[in-house]
């Protein structure tokens, strides 16, 4: 097998699971918050970590038909929201490759100053990892 590795994000507040505290993405990184999820508000996200995708599937949504892959968290498997691999209408272009994490399945966390910036990464041993899935 071989080892799992979670990234720490430094920031100004950090995106985390609500289920399990894994950090997913920094506050700097959220686009709009302006967006409606299956579970009510979400946020539009540039790019998110310790996460793993669903198969594609085409949707139809409010702004229009979108290939998407539902986001989940890889430490307690919830889905986090989806990432938008193709938007078949050319105003929703913009969407292509960023992320929905809905605010019910996320919480704000203000991250500290000791780690001066940088980003830690923990290892896990591969037999804590296998007794999540």
């Amino acid at each position: 097998m071989g080892r799992a590795f979670r990234i720490y994000l430094a920031g100004e507040s950090v995106l985390v699971c609500r289920q399990c505290g894994n950090h997913l993405a920094v506050s700097e990184g959220v686009m709009s918050k302006q967006f409606t999820g299956q579970h009510g508000r979400a946020l539009l996200v540039q790019q998110v970590v310790n996460t793993y995708t669903g198969e594609a599937e085409d949707r139809e949504m409010r702004t229009g038909r979108h290939t998407v892959r539902d986001v989940y968290c890889r430490v307690c498997h919830t889905t986090l929201g989806w990432k938008y691999d193709f938007a078949f209408e050319h105003d929703q272009k913009y969407k292509e490759g960023k992320f929905i994490l809905e605010r019910e399945m996320i919480t704000e966390k203000p991250e500290s100053k000791r780690d001066h910036g940088r980003p830690r990464i923990e290892e896990l041993p591969v037999r804590e990892v296998l007794a999540r899935v």
